[in-house]
Parts: structure tokens; C-alpha cells; sequence
């Protein structure tokens, strides 16, 4: 199987932009171009640091200040405000309170105190990486081909071989200040030196110039590509065993997978899934040392602090594709796998080590049909694949010259445990309602289906979004993503009233995200005309899209969710007229009433399976509808004798309230009803009509 090759980096630098700008604003244009290329460094992963003559806002007098990425954010999208911004005097000041290697962890406790400008941005842990290292710009990268040599047995001698004395090398050292003060020990001893490779991390590189050090890292980057290709004298993970399935079966096969093991794996935490199978992991997956690889876990610590130390590796055989054995080995595959997890807690924990974590995999690889991997959102599980896809190339590269190395088992452990990184998760913000909840919105183009949507993914929900107009859809996940970001917004444009798209659409959300959640079923049409001229296919046409759709959905939701065994919640969207009589709407009132009574019928077959089952009936939302946008308005409008201008204000005067219904209101009420807030409702009908006493539940 051949991975395809990709063009050879190349720099990207703008003479003409970049004299415009300050030292300060190089460092990030730097930055944003290295980070605009995962074979340079990973999402959220690397540093670049500059320092930069500026004047002192007490003295006024020019000193020295180290500008470097501070904790968290990532390079291809950092702002200025994204550094941290050091009085280098003061930093250098620190070296009189360094205590030795045990104690080197109190030192970040000193980092605000070197704070220049009461920048708010607090400062990393690898800080003392760039401050000691005696040249004016650093960068620090994690690309695969050169942790790719730093992950070979032979990792100093290739480095040596390769670079001809122009990259330096130290062996594998937790980041830290002292592992500052040995890099800062190199680069002073050896002048002539571009940069030093870190056995079994990544590579830092420097210069004299922003442009200078850009290039550099670009050119060393490229060396150790060329030099890996044309020396690469073995197949690629011991060659090909088996074939991949052809990518239909593999899509179809992720699909019914993930929501069985989300189910799993979210008993304490809901989780989000991704699937990957590109070139790269289907090489890997077909391959014959897939599993001896895989149990070596990964080298980088950006790497594993992503993905676990190592992966879980589904028995499946793509030759014998036999989906309900594999289904019938994950239980024991899976205790087994949290077994020996706990069991490398248990070895190399400290005396202050933090409590054992989730024990679950976050990747999974599957002969013949790519990778899985799961986490507490679509965005970190999508890139914990990535990361995997990084470690697999590094795998690529040094078994092509040398023999792959995984970090040692402690080591792995003293980062992955670090006090220093469960403070960091101690400090993140408290997940959402919704987070790590999956939300399929049908009729999701429209004013209703659309503030639904936008209301979830405020929440922290992901978000399949159907609708049967393309064009509608396109503008409304553009709209949606603009807001919440590329990873919890999708769509498919289908019609709901054909079983075989409504099928299809319920694999998309669970090859998506993995698995469902949340279904809201929002489509609809209105139609109006006495019963006299009321035709069988305007009865048939509400028959079909405001039941058997509604059945439709809910049937296939229903399945998956009684799979995962998470419980679940559907929220039907009906109407007022469900309960209260129309003249003249005698097929769309009769659907309405249908869908309340469908409601009611699942949420009894829910209930024992946690699946919960309400309505909300809304009246009259006229803004932002497309339904009331077309025909429906001059139907109404002739019906009660008024002029089609005068349709929301009528509605609004009619109501008890008079206030006008908009698709918010009906957004507030599907969310309370959807999320745990309304927990011990079930079968419940809430009116969002302003009120309307011919409309009260009985």
C-alpha cells in the first residue's frame, strides 16, 4: 500500500509583509507558519520564543524581554496575546533559586514573579527551554521525521551522521528547567550549532532573525526527510499482511461500531468519536507488525499525553468480516486493556502521584479498516487521532533506518502523572451541560431547527443537521460553524420520509461524532384548505412528513440509543394544533395530534432503556420560518380574513400573553426538555404558544 506523498515543505515567508512589522509581530507571523503545517509541528504542540530590546514601562529604559507561547493555544491560530512576555534579568536571576533536579518543579512558581508588562498570559513549562538558550530567536518543533531519528536506538550517532555537527544532541529529559539549563550549556559551548535533537522528543532550532530561524527549521526539517527516504531500507512495518476494505464497507463498519463501544467507554464521561482512515493508517492497520508496534505506545510526550501510552487493537479480521464476533470480544478486550492500564499505574506511581485516570483506550486500530479514537469532545478526539497519525509516521521513519523506540514505561508515566500537568487539567473550566452529547436536528435549515441547533452547541453538544433543501443547509452549517467551530457541526441533506435516508443519516452522526444522543424532530410543512377541497396528496404529504418521518427518526435514534445503553432524549417538535382543531387545516392538525400520540407511545418503550420522549408545541413562530415564509401565511391570512402583512400581529394579539412566539422561545424549550435539567419528564407536552387556553393539557 502506497502512502501518498506530499509536496516537500517549503518556505513561506513574505519578504514584503514582513517589513512591516515588529520583532514581536515576526514572532508570530513565524509562528503562524510553522504552525499552518502539521508535518512541522502538532495542533496545540510546539513553542517559538523571541527576545526583543523594549522599554520598561516603570524606568523607560530598554532591557531585554524573552516574548514565548504561552501555556496552552497553538501556533497556527495564536494571537499576539497568545505569549508571554518576560523580563529576561529576572529569569536569569532564577538560576540563584534552583534547588537541583528533584526540586525543579518549584521553579514555575517564580515564572510570574519575571512577568514583564503585567502580562496576563501565564507562562509554560517550557519557558526555561527558549530563555537560557543564548541565541535572540528559538524554535521548538515536533516534526515527525526528526522525532523520527530522536526515537532511534541510534538516535546520537544518526544525529550525528545526518547533520554533520550542525545539530547537537542530548538524551531523554522530562522538560524542565534543568533540562533549560543543559540546553543553554550546548548552545554556549558550541556557537556554530543550528540546533539539538532531544532523544525521543522533538527538535529546537535557532537564529539571529525571525526569517533566519524560520528557515533553518525548515531546512533541517527537510534534511531529515531526504536523508530518511533515501535511506529507508526496510518495508514499512514488516510490509503488507492483509488488505484494506474497500472504503464503503470500512465507513459502514466504523459507523455500527462506535456507538457500541461509546457506550462502553462513557459509563463515567460521555465521549466523542472520530474515524480515520487514510493512507497512513490504513498502512499501518494492514500491516504485519501492527501489534508488536502498537504495544511499544508512543516516543514524543506530546504524543502519548494525547493517545495513552499505548492503543487498543480491535481483533477483527477483514478476510473473515464477522461484526457480531467482534462485538461479542469487546467486553473482555476492553477490561483486559483497563486492566494492564491500571496495572502501569500501580507499578510506576509516586507517593504523591494524582488518583489513576480513565482507564478506557482513546485509540483504536482495526485490521482493514483504520482508526478510532474517542475523547471527552470531537475536537480532542479528532486530534488525538492525528497525533496518533504523527506517532505512526515516526514509527515509519526510524524502523526505516535504525529500530523504533518507545519512551521507557516510568517515564512515559512521570509525564503522563505529572503534578505540573494535573494542575493544568485542574484549572480547565467546567464541561457544559451538553458536552459530550451528540444532537441529530431534523428540519435543521429552518428558523426553528437552526435556533435549536444554535441553542445545543451553546451548551456544548455536536450537531447533525438534516434538511431536504441543499442549498438552505449549506447556508445553515456555514452560518452554525462560523459560531461553534468546524469539529461540532455537521450536515446531510436527506428526506426523512424515506427509511433508507433516514438510515443513512443516522450512520453519518454516528461515523461523525459516534453515536446519538439528542434527537430533535423539528421538519415540517403546514398546509391549509376546507376539508372539501383537501386532497389525498396534501393528506398523504403531512401524513408523510410529520409521521412516518417523525417515525422514521425516532425509530432509528431509538435503536443506537438503546445500543449504547446511555440512555437518550427526543424532543418532537409538534404544534399547538396537536391539540386544538384548525378549520381548514383538517390534514395538517390530524398529523400534528399523530405525532404527540407517537411521542407518547415511544417514551413508554423508553423508559425502561432511560430514553426520555416529550413535545414541545409551539404557535405562530412566524420570523425566521420558511413555512410561514411561503404559502402557509396566505393560506392562514384568507383563512381569517386578514392581510398577509397583518399574519404576526395577529397571532400575537390572539394570545393570551400578546407577545410574539420566535424560534429562540422554542430553542429554550427543546433544550430543557433535551438536557438533564428536565431529567424526570417524560411523555410531557410544554406549549410555547404565549397562551392559549384551548390549548391546555388535559
Amino acid at each position: 500500500m502506497n502512502v501518498t506523498q506530499q509536496a516537500p515543505i517549503t518556505s513561506l515567508w513574505d519578504d514584503a509583509a514582513a517589513a512591516t512589522m515588529s520583532e514581536p509581530e515576526l514572532l508570530l507571523y513565524r509562528s503562524n507558519l510553522l504552525g499552518s503545517d502539521l508535518r512541522i509541528t502538532n495542533f496545540g504542540g510546539g513553542n517559538t520564543s523571541a527576545k526583543v530590546m523594549m522599554a520598561d514601562p516603570l524606568s523607560g529604559e530598554q532591557v531585554e524581554v524573552l516574548w514565548v507561547k504561552g501555556s496552552g493555544g497553538d501556533l497556527g491560530s495564536i494571537k499576539l496575546d497568545g505569549f508571554s512576555t518576560l523580563y529576561m534579568s529576572k529569569l536569569n536571576e532564577l538560576k540563584g533559586r534552583y534547588r537541583g533536579l528533584a526540586l525543579e518543579d518549584e521553579m514555575v512558581a517564580y515564572l510570574p514573579h519575571c512577568t514583564f508588562n503585567l502580562n496576563p498570559r501565564a507562562a509554560s513549562i517550557d519557558t526555561p527551554l527558549h530563555a537560557y538558550i543564548d541565541r535572540k530567536h528559538v524554535d521548538h518543533m515536533h516534526p515527525d521525521s526528526l522525532i523520527a531519528i530522536a526515537a532511534c536506538a541510534s538516535s546520537k550517532a544518526l544525529t550525528q551522521k545526518i547533520f554533520e555537527g550542525e545539530l547537537g544532541w542530548l538524551p531523554w529529559q522530562r522538560p524542565g528547567y534543568d533540562l533549560g539549563l543543559k540546553l543553554e550549556e550546548v548552545s554556549k559551548a558550541n556557537p556554530a550549532l543550528k540546533g539539538i535533537i532531544l532523544e525521543g522528543h522533538g527538535l529546537f532550532t535557532w537564529g539571529d532573525t525571525a526569517k533566519s530561524c524560520y528557515e533553518t527549521t525548515l531546512a533541517i526539517i527537510k534534511r531529515a526527510e531526504e536523508w530518511i527516504a533515501a535511506n529507508s531500507k526496510q518495508p514499512a512495518f514488516g510490509g503488507q499482511a492483509i488488505e484494506a476494505l474497500p472504503a464503503e464497507q470500512r465507513a459502514a463498519l466504523a459507523a455500527k461500531l462506535m456507538p457500541l463501544l461509546r457506550g462502553k467507554i462513557s459509563r463515567d464521561e460521555f465521549k466523542l468519536g472520530d474515524f480515520n482512515d487514510n493512507a497512513t493508517v490504513l498502512e499501518f492497520v494492514c500491516s504485519r507488525d501492527l501489534k508488536p508496534l502498537a504495544a511499544l505506545g508512543t516516543s514524543c510526550p506530546d504524543h502519548f499525553l494525547r493517545t495513552k501510552i499505548r492503543p487498543f487493537v480491535v481483533e477483527f479480521d477483514p478476510l473473515n468480516p464477522d461484526f457480531d464476533k467482534l462485538v461479542a470480544s469487546l467486553d473482555q478486550a476492553l477490561e483486559d486493556y483497563r486492566a494492564d492500564y491500571r496495572a502501569y499505574y500501580d507499578r510506576c506511581k509516586r507517593d504523591n502521584s494524582p488518583a489513576v485516570r480513565d482507564a478506557n483506550p482513546i485509540i483504536y486500530l482495526i485490521p482493514g479498516v483504520g482508526m478510532l479514537s474517542f475523547a471527552k469532545d470531537k475536537a480532542t478526539a479528532r486530534i488525538a487521532g492525528e497525533f496518533y497519525v504523527n506517532a505512526i509516521n515516526v514509527m515509519r521513519g526510524a524502523n526505516g533506518v535504525d529500530t523504533y523506540v518507545g519512551l521507557p514505561e516510568q517515564e512515559a508515566f512521570d509525564i503522563e502523572y505529572w503534578l505540573l500537568e494535573e494542575a493544568k487539567l485542574q484549572r480547565m473550566p467546567k464541561p457544559k451541560s451538553l458536552a459530550g452529547r451528540i444532537a441529530l436536528v431534523t428540519g435543521g435549515a429552518g428558523g426553528i431547527g437552526q435556533a435549536v441547533a444554535r441553542q445545543l452547541l451553546q451548551e456544548g453538544a455536536c450537531v447533525m443537521l438534516t434538511d431536504i433543501d441543499p442549498e438552505a443547509l449549506a447556508q445553515a452549517k456555514k452560518d452554525l460553524t462560523k459560531a461553534a467551530g468546524k469539529d461540532s457541526v455537521e450536515s446531510i441533506v436527506a428526506n426523512i420520509t424515506s427509511e433508507e435516508e433516514v438510515e443513512n443519516i443516522l450512520a453519518a452522526t454516528s461515523l461523525r461524532f459516534g453515536g446519538i444522543d439528542l434527537l430533535i424532530s423539528n421538519a415540517g410543512i403546514a398546509s391549509s384548505a376546507p376539508l372539501e377541497d383537501t386532497t389525498l396528496e396534501i393528506w398523504q404529504r403531512n401524513q408523510d412528513i410529520l409521521v412516518k418521518g417523525y417515525f422514521l427518526a425516532g425509530r432509528a435514534a431509538f435503536r443506537i440509543m438503546k445500543q449504547q445503553k446511555l440512555g437518550g432524549s427526543m424532543v418532537f417538535v409538534a404544534s399547538k394544533n396537536g391539540l386544538v382543531a384548525s378549520a381548514g387545516a383538517s390534514a395538517y392538525c390530524t398529523a400534528k395530534a399523530a405525532e404527540i400520540h407517537l411521542a407518547r407511545c415511544i417514551a413508554l418503550e423508553g423508559a425502561p432503556h432511560g430514553i426520555r420522549v416529550n413535545v414541545v408545541n409551539p404557535d405562530a413562530v412566524i420570523r425566521g420560518s420558511r413555512i410561514w415564509d411561503g404559502k402557509w401565511k396566505q393560506e392562514r391570512a384568507q383563512s381569517n380574513k386578514i392581510e398577509a402583512d397583518d399574519v404576526e400581529a395577529f397571532y400575537r394579539d390572539r394570545s393570551m400573553l400578546k407577545l410574539s412566539v420566535l424560534p429562540e422561545d422554542i430553542a429554550e424549550a427543546v433544550y430543557f426538555l433535551a438536557s438533564s435539567k428536565s431529567a424526570k419528564s417524560t411523555g410531557n407536552i410544554l406549549n410555547v404558544d404565549a397562551g392559549n387556553a384551548a390549548a391546555f393539557t388535559r
